[in-house]
């Protein structure tokens, strides 16, 4: 097994739908906003355009709202197609949007308790899938040859999700090229400015971060020398971090039983290498899996346009169509449980985005948190 050059797997997920954000949208998101070279055409000039996956949309009324007032107030439809039936959109005009909805139940006030909510017995709610980001390992190995901290970092991914299907991983050069263009090194991904800063532009719930010591050889000859025995054995220690308060929440540490090890023959040192690594990601994929399923799945507002809410989480998460789900502002404490109303997803947006109205309660407001309360969708 070659442990020297590994690369690193493509797992990557945009990180944020890309449409327009107001001014109040904080300034890392990495938004494109047009009008982009297809606005400049006449028809176009005075359209609102965005740019979602890379392909340009334009902004216009739902038509289906006049049968459906449930149905998304606005829709982003390709360049192409209006062109061709412009006829058939409204284009958005400036409106003023209430700050507060008028409420029949429970009673207006700026903060609703998540017990006014509960009027009937609610179904268990699906566990959403997280966003984790696991960097690559500092590498104490014993040979100055040989790096294993990247291809560690890969191969206990896979060890991970085998055990778990509720985990999203966040491709770590793609972080670490953000942390980059804003003068931050890697070593802040474990501090409350950097978690917190993960958390809110790439949605990102947990990081585990770690260091490798080893692996160590150990050989012998051989009765007669004429068989090479070798055995190897490794320690990786992980810590595991939650995002939204920027906390390290547990510690762990594998380290293969050396006898496990135990090999002889051709190619001895290499083999015994080998089952070391596997057997020490092994047990410590098992423990990192258990401690992250118990990570608290929520997400946050993008951005807050009317009544309608732009969502950092969508179908790749686990949220369908019809969800309700808990607005919580920006530092409430989990004891507290501020609700401040409730919001119903209604549409994707790009590869893991969604949009939805905002139906109960005090207006959102950009980074609140959403929590899942009820799944209604399909």
């Amino acid at each position: 097994m070659d442990l020297k050059k590994a690369k690193y797997p493509f797992f990557v997920l945009f990180i944020l739908p890309i449409f327009i954000f107001a001014c109040s949208t904080p300034s890392w998101f990495p938004i494109k906003k047009g009008p982009p070279h297809k606005a400049k055409m006449k028809e176009l000039v005075d359209k609102e355009i965005v740019i979602i996956d890379r392909l340009e949309y334009v902004k216009v009324l739902n038509p289906e709202t006049k049968q459906d007032p449930n149905k998304p107030k606005y829709i982003y439809i390709p360049i192409e197609e209006y062109l061709s039936n412009k006829e058939s959109y409204l284009l958005p005009s400036a409106q003023k949007e209430e700050s507060q909805i008028t409420l029949s139940s429970p009673p207006q006030s700026l903060t609703i308790k998540s017990d006014a909510f509960r009027t009937i017995p609610l179904p268990p709610i699906p566990l959403l899938k997280k966003k984790v980001l696991i960097a690559h390992f500092d590498d104490r190995t014993s040979s100055d040859e040989e790096v294993f901290g990247d291809w560690m970092a890969e191969k206990l991914i896979k060890e991970i999700s085998q055990k778990t299907p509720h985990l999203i991983f966040i491709d770590y050069p793609l972080v670490k090229e953000f942390f980059e263009k804003r003068g931050l090194s890697e070593r802040e991904l474990e501090t409350e400015k950097g978690l917190r800063l993960l958390n809110e532009a790439f949605g990102i719930h947990a990081v585990v971060t770690g260091q490798l010591s080893g692996p160590y050889m150990f050989t012998a000859k051989g009765p007669k020398d004429l068989e090479e025995l070798a055995s190897s054995i490794i320690q990786i220690e992980a810590r595991i971090f939650e995002t939204r308060h920027g906390k390290m929440i547990k510690t762990l540490s594998a380290q293969n039983p050396l006898i496990a090890t135990k090999v002889k023959g051709t190619f001895a040192e290499e083999k015994a290498k080998s089952k070391a690594i596997e057997i020490a990601l092994s047990d410590l994929a098992r423990d990192l899996s258990k401690e992250l399923d118990k990570v608290e799945w929520y997400g946050r507002i993008a951005k807050v346009e009317g009544r309608e809410v732009y969502i950092n989480a969508g179908k790749l998460s686990g949220l369908k169509i019809g969800d309700v789900m808990e607005v919580l502002p920006i530092g409430s404490h989990e004891e507290r449980k501020e609700v401040k109303g409730r919001i119903q997803i209604s549409a994707y947006l790009g590869i893991d985005a969604s949009m939805g109205h905002w139906i109960q309660g005090q207006k959102p407001e950009t980074m609140d948190i959403i929590k899942l309360v009820n799944t209604e969708g399909s």
